[in-house]
């Protein structure tokens, strides 16, 4: 089966795209240009299985959106084709996850994505997981690889914490870019340390947080079973559209358009002022795959 795949070069002649071909995505994979008439590829999957009646997380349901996410979003044969596209046996792989007890990553999605790396030849002496203390871990200092992933939920600083918002940690002082809605936090993708090193990005939609009020609040009457994944290359597509899931929730909720306070901006300045990716819907290829039920988007 010959892969619909974009090579680097033909992705950088594309003129629609080329706001997207900047240093993030100049040291990745030919391959990982899975792009459709130039525009970014997000996949949303959904799976009304995936939480128990308590909403645990069933490992296996979980398991399997993921890999069905990434097959698609690599037009890839199976799962470990895909997974071979994105990652090396040689690759030193740091898996960013996000630990806000209130909402981490799931143990169980940090398992799966541990299990595919390795799967893909990577050793597991070389593969870490890790939230805090990134700066300090020998695999995140040396690493070639990253899979960065976190649950969506609204934010006191940022207006929504995202997978663009979960690289705080590789800088010293994260507080040194909270001013102005944490508006350049597209910035630090282009630090050594992660510059063209992300190699999947997946923003955890199972319960989002949709609203809240001053640091660190969390209240379960603003959650909501959603039992999705969004998985994408592009980590400002990937936000783009996990943002107006959001919206659109707290107009549901709401009654109407409330904003997000402060406004959810680096989203859009990551595109706009950054050039990191995309964050227009017009130029993100939406593929939803699964549970349609109150979809919002």
């Amino acid at each position: 089966m010959k892969d619909k795949l974009f090579t680097r070069r033909e992705f950088l002649k594309d003129s629609s795209a080329a706001a997207v071909g900047t240093a993030l995505y100049l040291n990745l994979p030919d391959a990982l240009f899975a792009a459709a008439d130039g525009k970014s590829r997000v996949v949303l999957i959904r799976d009304e299985n995936v939480l128990d009646e308590k909403n645990r997380v069933r490992y296996e349901v979980i398991r399997d959106m993921l890999d069905t996410a990434v097959v698609r979003l690599l037009d890839a044969p199976d799962a470990a084709a895909a997974w071979k596209k994105l990652v090396r046996p040689d690759d030193v792989v740091g898996i960013k996850t996000n630990s806000w007890n209130y909402l981490p990553t799931p143990a169980e999605l940090e398992r799966c994505i541990s299990e595919r790396v390795q799967g893909a030849g990577v050793p597991e002496k070389n593969i870490s997981i890790r939230d805090r203390g990134v700066l300090s871990d020998p695999i995140f200092k040396s690493a070639t690889a990253l899979i960065n992933t976190r649950p969506m939920r609204a934010h006191h600083w940022a207006g929504v914490g995202t997978l663009l918002k979960n690289y705080i940690l590789f800088v010293p002082r994260p507080s040194d870019y909270h001013p102005d809605s944490c508006a350049d936090l597209a910035s630090i993708w282009k630090m050594p340390l992660v510059k063209g090193k992300t190699r999947l990005n997946i923003l955890v939609m199972l319960t989002p947080l949709f609203h809240g009020v001053g640091p660190h609040n969390y209240s379960p009457q603003y959650v909501w079973a959603y039992k999705g994944l969004l998985a994408g290359i592009d980590p400002v597509a990937v936000d783009s559209v996990g943002l107006r899931i959001i919206q659109a929730k707290r107009k549901a909720f709401f009654g109407d358009d409330r904003p997000l306070n402060p406004p959810a901006k680096h989203i859009a300045l990551a595109d706009t002022r950054h050039h990191l990716g995309t964050a227009d819907p017009a130029r993100i290829e939406l593929i939803k795959l699964g549970w349609q039920e109150d979809l919002l988007i």
